[in-house]
């Protein structure tokens, strides 16, 4: 090590966080760090979901689900009511920038919010 450098050893209460990932001042985890943390959700067994552009079926579709996908929940927003695999719900997930699903397509283990409502 040279003249210049040195070792600097996180407080003890930072030592449970996974390696690698950063903090900010404030103690709270870079975006990068929350999302590789962030739980997935598997998607109804059989269903390949149509993912929308907004919260219901009048929003264009970005894309489809391959069938046994998990995906990412970043926030939930009220939307069209769907009926889907578990049950009728006007809830949609956001799943990435600009990509919703409905709620009743994604098992949750919940009828209600699992993640903040977006803005």
């Amino acid at each position: 090590m040279g003249a210049d450098e040195q070792t600097i050893e996180p407080p003890a209460d930072r030592a449970a966080e996974t390696p690698g990932t950063a903090t900010t001042a404030a103690g709270a985890t870079t975006a990068a760090a929350a999302t590789a943390s962030l739980h997935k959700y598997p998607i109804a067994p059989g269903y390949r979901v149509n993912v929308r552009s907004g919260p219901g079926t009048n929003y264009r579709i970005v894309r489809t689900l391959p069938l046994g996908m998990k995906v990412p929940i970043y926030c939930q927003k009220p939307g069209e009511r769907v009926t889907g695999p578990y049950g009728t719900s006007n809830l949609w997930c956001n799943i990435a920038n600009g990509q919703f699903i409905s709620d009743t397509y994604v098992y949750t283990g919940s009828d209600g919010y699992v993640a903040p409502r977006c803005d």
